[in-house]
């Protein structure tokens, strides 16, 4: 039998195939690259609830840590992508999880802008100021409280050192990457006269600019202009040999 040729059409349409399922599939997790624009800037979208080592119900809507953390792995090294924008739209969740997102965004050499819409609660408080500037919408919310967990627990003193060390991780973390200070973010953590039968604080966009939590108040195109612009100031360093792209910050 007679082997089939493929024609130069048949070749295209195979490869605008392959092409139309990565974007479909770069598109399920939330990972957007746009190609004719000022900047070759990659989008992450950190939403729903973030799910860690338990697969949470089907009808939840969900980040997967195991697919961020390699999309940040791949974005950092590749030399045609200059610049992050994470859009921040989450109820919290896993906490490991989003520490260890949270990390790696802000163990990145390039340059990374964050924006809260709707809501950056909880675990989603250190996500937002992983990156190298923050923004929030004046109308977004962020929730401020202690650890929570789910499940049986052991009412033992070594349950209760558990919390607290995990606790003062989050409040690391949160006060190395922004401006408030421990006291003070401990105080929302613990307040108790908002929240009903809990403790903690809810801050819309201008109490988290106001409290040093967030860097700025502004909408998508502030953020993206920001990116911009610290895109264009790392260039230009780089240009004029005063920084050396391979170190380490």
């Amino acid at each position: 039998m007679d082997k089939e040729l493929l024609t130069d059409s048949d070749e295209n349409e195979a490869d605008n195939s392959e092409a139309g399922e990565v974007k479909d599939q770069l598109g399920d997790i939330g990972i957007v690259a746009v190609s004719n624009a000022k900047h070759n800037v990659q989008t992450i979208t950190i939403i729903g609830q973030i799910e860690g080592h338990y697969i949470l119900p089907p009808q939840n809507k969900t980040t997967k840590y195991e697919h961020i953390i390699p999309a940040l792995v791949a974005i950092e090294q590749d030399l045609d992508i200059k610049g992050l924008l994470i859009v921040i739209n989450t109820v919290g969740g896993d906490v490991e999880a989003g520490l260890a997102i949270a990390e790696l965004i802000a163990g990145m050499k390039k340059p990374t802008v964050s924006i809260v819409v709707g809501g950056g609660h909880s675990i989603g408080v250190p996500l937002a100021v992983s990156a190298k500037h923050s923004y929030i919408v004046p109308s977004a919310t962020m929730t401020i409280h202690p650890v929570r967990m789910n499940g049986m627990l052991l009412g033992i003193p070594q349950t209760l050192s558990y919390f607290d060390r995990m606790q003062e991780r989050i409040i690391s973390f949160v006060t190395r990457n922004s401006n408030i200070k421990a006291e003070r973010f401990k105080e929302l953590m613990m307040k108790k006269d908002e929240l009903v039968m809990d403790v903690g604080s809810v801050v819309d966009g201008e109490n988290a600019v106001g409290e040093g939590l967030i860097d700025s108040l502004g909408g998508l195109n502030d953020a993206i202009e920001c990116l911009y612009t610290l895109i264009e100031d790392e260039e230009e360093k780089i240009n004029q040999g005063e920084v050396n792209p391979c170190s380490i910050q």
